[in-house]
C-alpha cells in the first residue's frame, strides 16, 4: 500500500508538470490549460483527502491556494504536491485509508459533481468514467475474473470494455446494464481523447447519476 501512495504521488507530480507547460497569456494575466487544470486539482485533492485528512495543512494549503486555472495556481499547487511527497518519501504518514474503497469512489464522485455544478463538465467525464472503470476492475476480481492478459509474453490490463463483457457473459449483470456501460464508456472515451463537441452537459450529468446508481447496486 506504501508503494502504491508514492506512485501514485509521483504520477500526480509529473501531472502538475504537464498543466504547467500549457501556460500561456500576457503581461497582465497567466493562465494553464482549464480541463487539464480541473482534473490535476480533483485527483490531487481526492487523493490528499485520504491519505492525509481535511484538517492537515497540506490538504488545507492546496484547497486554498490551487483555487482557480491560473499559473500561479498551479505554481502553487504543484508545490505543496511535493512537500506531500517529501512527507510521504520520509515515513511521516500516521493514517493511510485504503485507495480502492468506497471511500475514493465517493470522494471522486463528490469532485465530479462539483465540477458540473461549475459547468466543467470534460474533467466531470473523466473522472465519473474512472470511477466506473474501477468498480469494474473491483467486480472482476469478487468474481474471480481475470483482469489481465498475456501478451508477447508479458502481462496486460484488459480495457475496461472488455472487462464490461466479461461480467455480461458471466450474468453478473444484466443486458440493459452492459448497454448502458457500453454508452458510458464511449463518453468517457471522447472526454479523454479531447472529442468535446460530441457531447453535452447534460448526457455527463445523466452519466453522472447512472454510474452512482450501478456503484450503488451492483457491488
Amino acid at each position: 500500500m506504501d508503494e502504491k501512495i508514492k506512485n501514485r504521488i509521483k504520477d500526480l507530480v509529473k501531472f502538475g508538470e504537464r498543466v504547467i507547460a500549457t501556460k500561456g497569456g500576457d503581461s497582465y494575466s497567466t493562465y494553464v490549460d482549464t480541463e487539464l487544470f480541473y482534473e490535476f486539482k480533483a485527483s490531487s485533492l481526492s487523493f490528499q483527502k485520504t491519505v492525509f485528512k481535511e484538517n492537515h495543512p497540506i490538504y488545507i494549503e492546496f484547497l486554498k491556494g490551487c483555487e482557480f486555472a491560473r499559473s500561479n495556481d498551479a505554481d502553487k499547487g504543484l508545490a505543496i504536491l511535493k512537500a506531500a511527497s517529501i512527507e510521504i518519501e520520509g515515513g511521516w504518514l500516521t493514517t493511510v485509508s485504503e485507495l480502492v474503497s468506497a471511500e475514493i469512489f465517493s470522494d471522486f464522485l463528490e469532485m465530479a459533481e462539483y465540477l458540473l455544478r461549475q459547468k466543467y463538465k470534460d474533467p466531470a467525464a473523466v473522472i465519473i468514467g474512472s470511477v466506473l472503470e474501477e468498480h469494474l476492475r473491483k467486480l472482476c476480481h469478487k468474481n474471480e475474473i481475470e483482469t489481465e492478459f498475456e501478451k508477447d509474453g508479458r502481462l496486460e490490463f484488459k480495457k475496461a470494455d472488455r472487462l464490461n463483457s466479461d461480467l455480461y457473459n458471466k450474468s453478473i449483470y444484466n443486458k440493459l446494464d452492459n448497454k448502458s456501460i457500453t454508452t458510458w464508456l464511449d463518453l468517457r472515451n471522447k472526454a479523454a481523447h479531447g472529442q468535446y463537441e460530441e457531447y453535452n452537459i447534460e448526457q455527463v450529468v445523466l452519466f453522472y447519476q447512472g454510474v452512482l446508481e450501478f456503484i450503488t447496486r451492483v457491488k
